[in-house]
């Protein structure tokens, strides 16, 4: 709890606005979760304030991710604020269509029923898009650059962005099929909260734990560099193994959807 509140500072500190749009995200998810309890409207199978509940936690994570670790970047404090704003302001117009789209009662991904709906649909793609690209920059740079981080914790966000832009590039194959599941059609028996078809293969897997990549191998490098007494040299080789590990773990999860098979049997 002590490194979170003190990201939170650094995040309060550095950007103000990136700050102010992940504190409304998560204030978004609260009240998501209120809506739940006066709204009893289904969308494939599940309450409408399910999905932008699920898609306002992990969207405030990613934000609050990129604007702390653009300050080991050696940027101008120009280009440090052009990205967390192009980054923020992006996914908080992703975030209201999809908000605004469950208000409606009407799903927000794959949905062109009807011209407008369409449109809205293919402005979140381009949203999308631009934040694919600001990932592809961050992955340049990360490798030409010396961030103010150890050799070990560099190299484990290096990974960690890698992870990303392929946990995107799996969220591109969802819109080339128009839906999540293989095998049967959106929506019908999942996992508690998270959804996740159990009856047949689901995408949404691998895409979330591709998309958490960022946050999950960097942190395991923290641990070890904290917690483990050994060498750099040794750090870098327990990272790579994690990181090859972990995107094993994306990989399985993607040919299993892509086989029709769920990740747990209900």
């Amino acid at each position: 709890m002590k490194y979170i509140n003190q990201i939170f500072k650094i995040l309060k500190k550095e950007s103000p606005i990136l700050y102010s749009i992940v504190m409304l995200f998560f204030s978004g998810a609260v009240a998501c979760l209120v809506a739940l309890a006066f709204d009893d409207r289904q969308l494939a199978g599940i309450n409408v304030w399910i999905k932008p509940f699920k898609f306002l936690i992990s969207t405030a994570i990613y934000v609050a991710t990129v604007g702390y670790l653009i300050t080991f970047y050696p940027y101008s404090t120009l280009k440090k604020n052009s990205i967390r704003n192009i980054v923020s302001w992006t996914l908080l117009l992703e975030l209201g269509i999809i908000v605004y789209q469950a208000a409606r009662g009407v799903p927000s991904h794959y949905n062109g029923s009807t011209a407008f709906d369409a449109m809205l649909f293919a402005g979140m793609g381009i949203l999308i898009g631009i934040n694919v690209l600001i990932m592809v920059l961050f992955i340049i740079d990360t490798i030409r650059l010396k961030l103010a981080l150890g050799r070990p914790v560099q190299f484990a966000i290096l990974i960690g962005w890698i992870v990303v832009f392929f946990g995107s590039w799996i969220g591109g194959t969802m819109i080339s099929q128009m839906a999540h599941n293989v095998g049967v059609a959106d929506g019908g028996d999942g996992l508690p909260l998270l959804n996740w078809s159990t009856v047949a293969g689901d995408l949404r897997i691998a895409h979330f734990f591709g998309l958490h990549g960022i946050q999950l191998i960097p942190l395991f490098a923290f641990w070890i560099g904290h917690k483990w007494n050994i060498k750099k040299s040794h750090q870098l080789r327990y990272i790579l193994l994690f990181g090859l590990f972990y995107s094993s773990w994306i990989a399985f999860t993607f040919y299993q959807a892509k086989s029709g098979i769920p990740l747990i049997r209900l």
